[in-house]
């Protein structure tokens, strides 16, 4: 009779096994009485059933792209950043394959940091295509922020190689475009093609605020990425507006110093 392995040994078999391998975790496992080893098997098995609940999860999400499926090339379109002070709102624009796999895709601002960031490299992977729209800070101060969040969606839209034949959007009718369009509201959490969307813009746009972080240390943008915190309010009035603060957002903030020309 050969050694048996030590409990350490198949936890750490556990941690690092795919959601596919749990099955065969659990068969390895599932006769050996060792009270430490069965707890092992039940976590596997909690895995297995969340990762059953969220493909039936994901599956709902794709009831609106099961429906226009005939149609064609269908992409999901949403923005990131249309309520902060400071910095661009980015739009994305993502067209999925119609038997992607891809688990917890969802509204992006229900996701941790962490798994946006493993999402994001999931989806520019196995993504038909790809778009991605900016509409900087001074853009939005010259046409308000309505009319740049559609620019910048224009942007990711003619941004994608390949061409979508119908866009799913978050919510908006992006006006100047030809393609036929169906608004839906809190889409990014209705549509697996908005939520990727939505996932896309987010992380570019957090990106970006943390590489303005390290121009600018003294805003914080790499922890507020913009919005309206205290602390980021009491930065602009101690050291007034940044090259990347929108000018038209700032009115109701008293106390705020000009920029000093450098």
């Amino acid at each position: 009779m050969g050694t048996q392995k030590k409990i350490k040994t198949i936890q750490l078999e556990l941690q690092a096994a795919e959601d596919t391998m749990l099955p065969s975790f659990i068969s390895a496992y599932g006769s050996d009485t060792r009270s430490g080893v069965q707890k092992l098997v039940q976590k596997a098995q909690k895995r297995m059933e969340a990762v059953r609940s969220e493909r039936e999860r994901i599956e709902t999400l794709k009831a609106y792209e099961k429906k226009y499926a005939h149609l064609g090339y269908l992409c999901g379109v949403d923005e990131a950043g249309r309520g902060p002070l400071a910095g661009p709102v980015v739009a994305g624009a993502v067209i999925l394959p119609k038997d992607c796999q891809i688990l917890y895709i969802n509204d992006s601002k229900k996701l941790s940091a962490k798994k946006r960031e493993e999402l994001y490299e999931a989806i520019m992977e196995q993504a038909v295509a790809v778009g991605v729209g900016i509409a900087g800070p001074g853009r939005i101060d010259e046409i308000n922020i309505l009319q740049a969040d559609y620019e910048a969606m224009r942007q990711a839209i003619q941004n994608l190689s390949v061409k979508p034949d119908i866009l799913l959007n978050d919510a908006v009718t992006i006006p100047g475009i030809a393609i036929p369009q169906i608004p839906l509201i809190h889409g990014d959490a209705k549509s697996i093609s908005i939520g990727a969307a939505s996932i896309i813009a987010k992380v570019t746009r957090d990106r970006m605020m943390e590489g303005y972080d390290k121009l600018m240390p003294e805003y914080g943008f790499a922890k507020h990425k913009g919005y309206g915190t205290k602390e980021h309010i009491e930065a602009i009035r101690e050291y007034g507006p940044s090259p990347i603060h929108r000018r038209s957002f700032l009115r109701s903030i008293q106390g705020s110093k000009p920029n000093t020309p450098q």
